[in-house]
């Protein structure tokens, strides 16, 4: 649900499944036929594993990270993990990069760069979140919502970045 003022999007857990699905729609009609789902971690491991499932193709992971200060609500620095982990020994062919969102569209912008200059196996290389933000210099090649008032995105599980076992201890009175 967007926010009157457009400043906040709270996405529930059916919405977020939904989305995926709605992605997963839009990679099939598309006709691109893909070798590896590769995912960002963090925020690509959800939608990633998802359409690893969809499409019954091996998913990889890569490591990254930018939201780390302010309980992950201020973007910093970015880190790229140097190894891609993949079942497969190398990433190679066709490669669905997949992350949840192109916010600023810095860290899709490095890592499809990345990908490109280090990773001569990889002959296609196609991207895909869930949302696209207006002020994002990327444009992804999937894409299920542009959020032109470039709201904070509420995921339903964003509450665990605050969440610690001796709360759920006390929770669970276990």
């Amino acid at each position: 649900m967007l926010t009157e003022d457009g400043k906040h999007l709270y996405v529930s857990h059916d919405e977020y499944q939904n989305l995926i699905e709605k992605l997963a729609i839009k990679i099939h009609q598309s006709g691109w036929q893909f070798d590896t789902i590769l995912c960002l971690a963090r925020g690509g491991m959800r939608p990633g594993d998802l359409l690893s499932r969809i499409f019954d193709k091996p998913l990889a992971i890569m490591s990254t990270s930018s939201y780390r200060a302010e309980a992950g609500t201020l973007q910093g620095n970015l880190d790229i993990a140097r190894y891609i982990t993949t079942p497969k020994g190398e990433i190679a062919g066709k490669v669905l990069l997949v992350d949840d969102l192109a916010d600023t569209g810095h860290t899709l912008k490095a890592v499809v760069n990345l990908l490109k200059n280090n990773y001569t196996p990889i002959t296609e290389l196609r991207t895909a979140v869930l949302w696209t933000k207006g002020a994002s210099a990327f444009d992804c090649d999937y894409s299920v919502e542009h959020l032109p008032t470039n709201p904070w995105i509420h995921q339903p599980f964003e509450n665990y970045d605050t969440t610690r076992p001796e709360q759920l201890i006390e929770k669970w009175k276990i």
